[in-house]
């Protein structure tokens, strides 16, 4: 009964044909993205109920018949699936079970809307709450089940590296490194003897550092800074040079190309480049000769932009920091507790300086800084989790962070003057409507602040907020009113940097697209202009490869989590309320941020009010009222691997007054990082 259908979804049965991907939601609805529409927006999605998308999965692309109708409950267009056009892919992840003598698998995640039947018991040995690798033949819509057959066993739940399979899977992370791109890497290694080619300067008389994660092990960036004439900055920015050993075109390009990123995974790393390339001959290590891209990047005393150029060059650091180690120094700039050369003493010194002029002179422009906490995972030596913490943005992060923003705005600036097309890291500008909620959002927590369409209002707020124990609700919110940063050629700015012109520029041993910047500025020191002809859709692939990644990283976090806690049912931890809603509160553990709702049900005895405006719940009883950044203590109740979901109870609740700081997160000074991060700005 089509029409029932269409009139119980809301959806006209006329209307125009729409082709784009769908993302299906745990609750069978979904949005599909039109081909064509611009990075980092949404305005254009069109919302699917889950009776119009048919057995469409998430991220297919489909053709979806837009509705003159609107639904009541969502803005924007709505439409129904009228054909899936191409799968995404046909293998999910799920766990099995059986039922009356039939094999079932409950996909995880919001891969599909109902169970999948896999035929006899037992088939290719699985066994009861396996997870394992279905193959589908029929997809299920919300009206029926699927059919499929299993193509994989990966192992009993809650077992170590089960959860990792099951995710590399899920999201179709690539696997070992074919054999001819090894080949193609072993070659380089064979020709490489740290010679000095002729036309890269030798820089190996400078003093260079590296400053990395404790545990690093491809150090892709160096520092040099020196004071010149006119009391002038002289700051080199040395990153690997990538695009001598990756040829474009070559094995070693075309299954980069195909990853576009590196994947950090709390237990292991997938990268971009065969160890070979990433470990070793690209990888800037101290004592060794290492060809590189130096961005030398002239500042006046007040950090005021004079002059910036890039040359091939081969340079030796002298030094490999972790950024604990310069952390002690910066407390203590004569401590003894971390040997280095009186050269390099003073080159630290100078790096702080500089470091924090820039970053003034960032804040003058309007750049926002999110405190947005990165949890990290500890895993003890048979791989199982034994904890989590948050993850502190020291200064010697900023330090790193500042110089490397430093560097990819200068290249975007060379490439843009000379009008050579490359790939920017666009930011768009936030949608007013957004900005208009969040200012409402916000006033009604207490903050008192004029519009948020002004940067520098939005600015103010986040800083306000900071020691506030409403900071992380109010940093989300903020987030979540921002557009996503893509790649494209669009001459378009970052909004969140206060950039007109940026670039990635500085990481080309794990992302694409800085690769393809490198190769950018080779053309331009060769006197050419290449096309621009493919810029937009290796952008827009560069740019989903990144989200795959981002989102595996996520939900392999979630599950570790989830595991951990599931051992822990009936424990008691600090918590504070996250996210309020009509069926309950969402919460995060304060020493462990492992995350899970207090439903509405378990809550004191009351009859309770929920307003959305100033996101409270709120009881009639002396008490009995909740609102974001409210401190809880609340019980470990439940926890669901295959939902992915923790349900807590509240035991006994603090409320902090208002304008008090929250206190630091604890947790283990340890965590298996395996490879530097920075801000994904």
């Amino acid at each position: 009964m089509p029409g029932k259908r269409q009139r119980a979804a809301g959806v006209a049965a006329k209307g125009p044909l729409i082709t784009g991907v769908l993302f299906r939601k745990s609750g069978g609805h979904g949005f599909v993205r039109p081909e064509g529409a611009l990075p980092g927006r949404r305005d254009s999605d069109i919302y699917v109920p889950a009776a119009a998308a048919g057995d469409a999965a998430n991220g297919d692309t489909v053709a979806v018949r837009v509705s003159h109708a609107r639904d009541v409950r969502r803005p924007g267009p709505a439409g129904e699936i009228i054909k899936v056009i191409a799968r995404h892919t046909t293998r999910f992840v799920g766990t099995y079970h059986e039922s009356l003598g039939v094999g079932w698998v409950t996909v995880d995640a919001d891969g599909l809307p109902r169970k999948v039947a896999v035929g006899d018991p037992g088939a290719k040995g699985a066994r009861e709450h396996d997870k394992v690798v279905v193959e589908i033949v029929r997809f299920p819509t919300v009206f029926r089940d699927g059919e499929g057959v299993i193509s994989e066993v990966l192992g009993k739940t809650g077992e170590p590296g089960v959860d990792t399979l099951s995710i590399i899977h899920e999201f179709t992370l690539p696997g070992p490194f074919p054999e001819e791109v090894l080949e193609d890497a072993r070659q380089h290694a064979a020709r490489f003897d740290e010679s000095i080619e002729a036309g890269r300067r030798d820089c190996t008389d400078r003093v260079v550092i590296t400053i990395d994660p404790i545990d690093a092990r491809d150090f892709d960036d160096a520092i040099s800074l020196e004071r010149i004439e006119r009391g002038h900055w002289l700051l080199g920015v040395h990153i690997a040079d990538v695009a001598h050993f990756v040829v474009e075109g070559s094995p070693l390009d075309q299954e980069a190309a195909a990853r576009g990123t590196s994947v950090y995974l709390p237990d292991r790393v997938i990268p971009m480049l065969p160890e070979i390339i990433s470990n070793n001959l690209a990888s800037l290590q101290p004592g060794r000769v290492r060809y590189a891209r130096s961005c030398w990047i002239e500042f006046a005393a007040d950090g005021a932009f004079v002059a910036a150029e890039v040359q091939r060059t081969a340079i030796r650091s002298c030094r490999r920091f972790a950024y604990e180690e310069v952390d002690v120094f910066l407390d203590n700039p004569a401590t003894r507790s971390v040997e280095m050369t009186a050269d390099v003493r003073d080159l630290l010194g100078r790096m702080r300086d500089l470091s924090r002029v820039l970053r003034a002179r960032r804040s003058a422009k309007g750049a926002l800084e999110l405190a947005m906490p990165e949890v990290k995972i500890d895993l003890d030596r048979d791989g199982h989790v034994s904890g989590a913490h948050v993850e502190i943005n020291t200064e010697s992060h900023k330090i790193i962070e500042e110089f490397m923003l430093s560097a990819n705005e200068a290249v975007a600036w060379l490439l843009s003057e000379a009008g050579i097309p490359f790939l920017r890291r666009i930011h768009p500008q936030p949608d007013p409507r957004k900005l208009r909620q969040l200012t409402e959002f916000v006033s009604e927590l207490g903050f008192e602040v004029d519009s948020l369409e002004s940067r520098f209002e939005l600015q103010r707020l986040l800083e306000m907020s900071r020691d506030r124990p409403e900071v992380h609700a109010v940093h989300y919110a903020v987030l979540r009113s921002l557009a996503r940063a893509v790649y494209g050629p669009q001459p378009e700015g970052h909004f969140a940097l206060a950039s007109d012109c940026y670039c990635h520029f500085t990481s080309p041993i794990r992302r694409y697209p800085d690769l393809t910047v490198h190769r950018r500025l080779d053309a331009l020191g060769k006197g050419q202009r290449p096309p621009s002809d493919g810029l937009v859709d290796l952008g827009l692939a560069c740019s989903q490869l990144e989200r795959r990644a981002e989102a595996a990283e996520r939900e392999l976090v979630k599950l570790k989590l989830l595991l951990f806690l599931q051992s822990r049912v009936g424990e008691v931890m600090e918590a504070v309320v996250t996210g309020v809603e009509a069926f309950g509160l969402f919460v995060q553990g304060i020493d462990l941020p492992a995350e899970g709702l207090v439903p509405r049900d378990s809550l004191p005895d009351d009859r309770y009010r929920y307003d959305r405006r100033s996101h409270m719940l709120a009881g009639h009883r002396a008490g009995n009222s909740f609102r974001l950044g409210d401190r809880v203590r609340v019980v470990v109740a439940k926890v669901d691997l295959e939902r992915r979901s923790a349900e807590f109870h509240l035991e006994s609740r603090q409320r902090r007054p208002r304008g008090k700081a929250s206190e630091k997160p604890k947790g283990s000074p340890k965590a298996l990082k395996r490879g530097k991060r920075h801000r994904r700005w």
